[in-house]
């Protein structure tokens, strides 16, 4: 079957497998809701606490994620923004006309099966807050499994919802995010401001000393760990390394007008990133200081310093990270099986985001989990980018009229899996943060497509 008839064959609302028409492209707004809801959201109720946890200085908080922060927008702004609003083709459909269909089938099932587990992360975290209306105990970081029947009828749930929202499509997802953003990041600042004010310290003496009582209560039996300043700035970059060297949000921009609108990102870096997770490492602070619970489990938690509207804003920033992670993930599937529709594929891969939603142990190892999906997805962003600027000389005609040399590129194969075979090795044998793996992998991933495609074209 031609690819013309591909396409014709599936529906065009999202343009799964041909460049965004200019009639489709949409305003910056679209993207600054979007950003805010996605990164002002879930992850930030456990990712801020686990700072604390793992020993964070606050100067290294403060000043780390300043740095990080800046480098992740940064990336978006003049590595993924550029090639997505001149070629506005997905990620997906993107790397099959470098690599071929066979081993995007292999990418795709790496991306759609982690984003469904970061996915069941912030759905685990939106039902923690709505048992607590009901007095559910909630899971504990210790655990790995549920520990009651309703926790887990509350995830279906919630999980359901959040399907069938992601599965209506772009517009959809935008929309609700435009709808949440501006309220939730009220909510983060308002728990921010609230759990300083509940340890009440007048200088930054006492907030140091006070942070440093914090961190030995919360590591008390545990075993002391550490991070230290450029831990904190590699994490800050990577959180999301898939997104932006990784260049999954090819498939977000595609619909931007200008390359410019992805400074969007700076409102999930700065907004979500930086102050929502400073103000969730204050929640725990507090929490800990009243009530010598050091358990950063978010639904009660936000109950514990804003009652009410902290159990609805860690619900709904749950649902915003998880909407936009379901979506790209759906992409994911989709473009392996394009002959079942993208609505179809999209609320299966919430139904399989959900039942990961079922285990807490997701939610409380965020820290390790975001830093190897992105040692593993990020690389691939780098024969994109190699790609394009080596290859096809920022042309995106020269992509789009393109076919692939096999349908299973070996050069892409090995430059992709010797980078994140040797990264593994480290992290798990070695014990080294995976944080500090996304960058040189995806420099080395890009210097060895380069060579072997050299060499291929050399043999040829």
């Amino acid at each position: 079957m031609s690819e013309n008839q591909n396409t014709q064959e599936q529906p065009q609302s999202e343009f799964e497998r041909e460049p965004v028409p200019q009639s489709s492209l949409k305003g910056a707004t679209k993207f600054w809701g979007m950003y805010a809801g996605e990164h002002c959201a879930g992850t930030e109720f456990m990712i801020g606490p686990l700072f604390l946890l793992n020993g964070v200085s606050l100067v290294n908080i403060f000043v780390g994620l300043l740095l990080g922060n800046l480098l992740a927008v940064l990336s978006w702004r003049f590595l993924c923004a550029p090639i997505a609003t001149k070629a506005r083709l997905t990620l997906y459909f993107h790397l099959e006309k470098i690599a071929g269909k066979k081993l995007v089938i292999i990418y795709n099932l790496a991306n759609g099966i982690l984003f469904c587990f970061l996915a069941g992360a912030m759905i685990t975290i939106s039902a923690t807050a709505v048992g607590i209306p009901f007095d559910l105990p909630m899971p504990t970081v210790e655990s790995i499994l549920p520990n009651n029947l309703p926790f887990v009828l509350i995830v279906l749930v919630v999980g359901a919802v959040i399907a069938i929202v992601a599965a209506k499509g772009y517009e959809t997802v935008a929309n609700f995010a435009n709808i949440a953003a501006p309220w939730m990041i009220l909510v983060f600042a308002a728990c921010g401001i609230i759990a300083f004010k509940q340890l009440g310290v007048s200088d930054w003496g006492a907030l140091k000393a006070l942070w440093t009582e914090s961190i030995t209560f919360a590591q008390t039996g545990t075993g002391e760990t550490k991070m230290g300043f450029w831990s904190v700035v590699f994490f800050g970059w990577f959180a999301n390394a898939a997104m932006h060297v990784g260049m999954s949000d090819l498939s977000v921009f595609r619909f931007a007008k200008k390359a410019s609108y992805s400074w969007a990102s700076a409102a999930g870096m700065y907004v979500g990133h930086y102050m929502a997770w400073i103000a969730a490492a204050f929640m725990l602070a507090a929490q800990i200081k009243l009530t010598q619970d050091a358990n950063p489990v978010p639904g009660p938690m936000a109950n514990n310093v804003v009652g009410l509207a902290g159990i609805v804003c860690v619900i709904l920033a749950g649902w915003t990270t998880a909407n936009p992670t379901i979506y790209r993930a759906g992409l994911a599937f989709q473009a392996i099986m394009p002959k079942i529709s993208r609505f179809k594929v999209t609320l299966a891969t919430g139904g399989i985001a959900t039942i990961a939603g079922v285990f807490p142990a997701f939610a409380w190892k965020l820290l390790g989990f975001v830093g190897i999906y992105g040692t593993i997805l990020a690389p691939i962003g780098a024969i994109i980018v190699f790609d394009w600027y080596f290859h096809r000389k920022g042309d995106p005609a020269n992509l789009h009229n393109s076919e692939p040399a096999s349908s299973f590129s070996i050069p892409v194969l090995l430059a992709w899996v010797i980078p994140v075979t040797v990264a593994m090795y480290f992290i798990f044998a070695q014990g080294i943060s995976a944080w500090f793996f996304p960058l040189p992998c995806w420099i080395a991933c890009g210097l060895l497509y380069l060579a072997f495609t050299h060499k291929s074209s050399a043999n040829a």
